[in-house]
């Protein structure tokens, strides 16, 4: 198989990620607006504990090669971040919509190449923190502070952008010790155990249409994960990152037409801003390496 056909091949998985990603973004405001959002993540979670444990069980080595780590804190760290991320970002559906939370979240990126320095240790040059810079104008336009309409809810997938940087720049951390494998059974189990200690303190009855949801969000999931793994098995992270802001695209279809959200002009403008921005970090990140 050319290099091409790699690319394209990964392309094509990453739309189908961004794509089940925002359906399970979907699903999770259906539930947390009807039930607790702990509850919610927590149950997720344990499918999705299950599916890494099943995937690590399928290794030559096993569970017990995937779990071992010679820095078990730093895994810790990162699959309980992770998962409160979840809950940050499921309230943020439930108070400002899918449309609004990820216009804010899409500056993540730009929040890892801010972050890159002092957490990694790496150089950020002076293009990239113009970028930067600029993507964080994108965030108060969208933002609006200041002004009478400002929501403070808006804080919220602030939060949670910065929180998944944070977890994404702990990732490549411990990346230079451990396997891509061992991080993901981490990152599973270890935010299965911390959403089990949370959630189970607010466990409420759910309806059999509702369990069916719940199937499904869990379903897509791991099944997101699966194509996530997949993608970036057969092309490079470089070439298929851009694409991974069609999860703004597919989850602002979803919010307009299933939960009858609307797009305010400057929440566009804002995130024309930001995806320009993380377009152009993403392309000189690239470029040096």
């Amino acid at each position: 198989m050319t290099q091409s056909s790699n690319t394209r091949l990964g392309v094509a998985l990453m739309l189908a990620t961004t794509f089940v990603f925002a359906l399970q973004d979907g699903i999770s405001r259906h539930l947390a607006d009807a039930y607790n959002v702990y509850m919610v993540v927590m149950i997720r979670y344990w499918f999705f504990a299950a599916f890494v444990i099943a995937i690590a069980a399928r290794q030559a080595d096993g569970v017990r090669a995937a779990a071992q780590t010679r820095q078990p804190g730093l895994q810790a760290v990162r699959g309980v971040l992770l998962a409160l991320e979840v809950c940050v970002m499921v309230t943020g559906f439930t108070l400002l919509g899918l449309v609004e939370s990820h216009a804010v979240f899409a500056c993540y990126p730009l929040l890892v190449a801010a972050l890159s320095g002092p957490v990694l240790g790496e150089a950020v040059g002076w293009r990239r923190w113009a970028a930067i810079c600029v993507g964080f104008v994108g965030v108060m336009i969208i933002l609006q502070p200041g002004v009478s309409v400002f929501n403070p809810y808006a804080i919220v997938p602030l939060a949670a952008a910065f929180m998944f940087a944070l977890y994404g720049l702990l990732t490549r951390y411990a990346a230079r010790q451990d396997s891509t494998a061992t991080s993901f059974f981490w990152t599973g189990t270890a935010g299965a155990a911390t959403m089990s200690v949370i959630g189970i303190w607010f466990w409420e009855p759910m309806s059999g249409g509702d369990w069916a949801w719940m199937a499904l969000l869990c379903v897509t999931g791991a099944a997101g994960h699966w194509l996530l793994i997949r993608c970036y098995e057969v092309a490079e992270a470089s070439a298929v990152q851009p694409f991974a802001y069609f999860q703004l695209v597919f989850a602002a279809a979803i919010g307009i037409s299933v939960f009858g959200e609307s797009i305010r002009p400057n929440v566009a403008l804002g995130v024309v801003v930001i995806v320009s921005a993380g377009l152009f970090t993403l392309w000189r990140e690239r470029q040096q390496r």
